[in-house]
């Protein structure tokens, strides 16, 4: 059975040192012409012995592999093809390990700390803004009004205790006994709090949200942890979990949902805010900068805000702006695309990202393409820009669109969005948001981006000379 080039190209690259050690690659009418980092790391026994191959040269650092007539030019295209793809992918990876050390702060490592409470929760978010959604579609046409009633409560079950697997959640992350952070927490929308008065002001039950259950969690996971290292063994089991409850429980009821209300108010209005005076500009920075958030790792900071917003209002108004992002990384991915008709091997993994990146997970078009590449992440972060300004300038207008969960993004947001005037036009907002994210990535790319072509690959239009 005749070896195709291909698989002559793949047995060819690790013999000559793998894509680090190569620094050319051209052809002439037989020898397939390797350019070398470093010489001592071909295997030219190795090489010599590999199907189709009738003999190495070595000059300098050139390495001539001896193919034939013909074949030497297909095998040298696949060649190159071959060390472009590696070379993009192990961009991708050192991006990848780059980010991980960048995110070992101690801020980024208390951020993701933070994310990891709130991420297990998205689920049960998705599941009941869905039916939330559904709930509320069937209200309006005033359709099955005897089923509505039971789908309100099971869509807002979860949310009216979502504060007790924060604490939970919280207690879990940092080192605590989950159970005691749920206790802790539960405080924070137990109806009994409304008889409490702190600073002059009757509590209100579920005030601070998610942020207060979060604070109270973390404090009753400071206690627990300095009760354990000076209660004797023998009376841990009783006093560790009374002392962390009654400090952690009289500290939320006499100061942290005091405060943790404050915040959560004031993210409320300055979303509003921010969204109703500067709709357009808010829209477009939050959309252009969300790609480099993702990057830093900031954007974890984001969850609770998120989680803050659907608790008080039933929707974020922030993750359809940051969505954009992901329809700016789409439009770039296809204009690469396009551009390099000839790159099968990275068309053939835009093809296999594309899905994913459409329905909002960009990781693998991000770290496989874009950022690699250099230019088209930018560009990518232009369309995301272009799209959350489209958004916001709806919102300067009063139609403000929301998601009734975090998690989702791209086409799989749809089934989530409602606003101040119903999912249907807020989904007709966010399609339009889309539309205008991708064609704006689409062009800025394919205006902005020139692939590189090495000296003597196949794509190279010089002439090639023959020994």
């Amino acid at each position: 059975m005749q070896r195709s080039s291909y698989d002559t190209a793949v047995a060819l690259l690790p013999l000559v040192g793998g894509p680090a050690n190569v620094t050319s690659v051209a052809h002439c009418m037989t020898r397939l012409r390797v350019g070398l980092g470093d010489p001592s790391l071909v295997d030219a026994e190795a090489v010599r012995a590999v199907p189709g191959v009738l003999g190495v040269v070595a000059d300098g650092d050139t390495f001539q592999i001896v193919i034939g007539p013909g074949a030497v030019v297909t095998v040298t295209a696949e060649f190159d093809k071959l060390l472009s793809a590696q070379r993009l992918a192990a961009r991708g990876a050192e991006l990848r390990a780059e980010r991980v050390r960048r995110n070992a702060t101690p801020v980024k490592t208390a951020l993701r700390r933070v994310a990891d409470v709130f991420v297990p929760l998205i689920p049960a978010l998705i599941g009941c803004g869905v039916l939330a959604g559904l709930d509320g579609l069937l209200v309006n046409a005033g359709w099955l009004p005897g089923l509505t009633p039971a789908l309100a409560a099971i869509a807002s079950g979860f949310m009216a205790l979502i504060s007790v697997f924060v604490g939970y959640n919280t207690a879990k992350v940092f080192g605590g006994t989950p159970v005691l952070g749920g206790a802790v927490a539960a405080i924070v929308v137990y109806p009994g709090v409304a008889k409490v008065t702190a600073f002059g002001v009757a509590l209100v039950p579920g005030q601070g949200g998610v942020l207060g259950a979060l604070a109270a969690a973390l404090l009753a996971t400071y206690v627990e942890r300095w009760c354990r290292g000076r209660v004797p063994d023998a009376l841990d089991v009783l006093v560790t979990p009374t002392v962390t409850v009654l400090v952690a429980g009289l500290a939320t009821l006499y100061g942290l949902m005091y405060a943790a209300g404050l915040v959560s108010s004031a993210i409320g209005t300055a979303a509003n805010w921010l969204l109703a005076t500067t709709g357009p500009l808010a829209g477009l920075i939050l959309g252009g900068l969300f790609l480099p958030l993702v990057m830093l790792g900031l954007h974890q900071a984001l969850i609770p805000i998120h989680t803050t917003l659907i608790q008080q209002q039933g929707y974020t108004v922030l993750l359809p702006l940051l969505a954009m992002a992901g329809a700016g990384q789409v439009g770039a991915a296809l204009a690469v695309y396009v551009r390099l008709r000839h790159d099968t091997h990275l068309r053939t993994t835009i093809r296999s990202a594309l899905p994913a990146g459409l329905l909002g997970v960009g990781e693998p078009l991000i770290y496989g393409v874009s950022l690699p590449l250099g230019r088209p992440f930018l560009t990518a972060c232009a369309g995301g820009a272009a799209g959350g300004a489209f958004v916001g300038f709806f919102a300067v207008l009063g139609d403000r669109v929301g998601a009734t969960a975090i998690g989702p993004s791209g086409w799989a947001l749809f089934p989530l969005l409602t606003g101040n005037r119903g999912p249907a036009l807020a989904a007709a907002i966010y399609a339009g948001g889309l539309l205008t994210g991708y064609a704006v990535g689409f062009l800025a790319t394919y205006a902005g981006f020139r692939p590189a072509v090495a000296p003597g690959s196949p794509a190279d239009p010089s002439p090639r000379r023959s020994r």
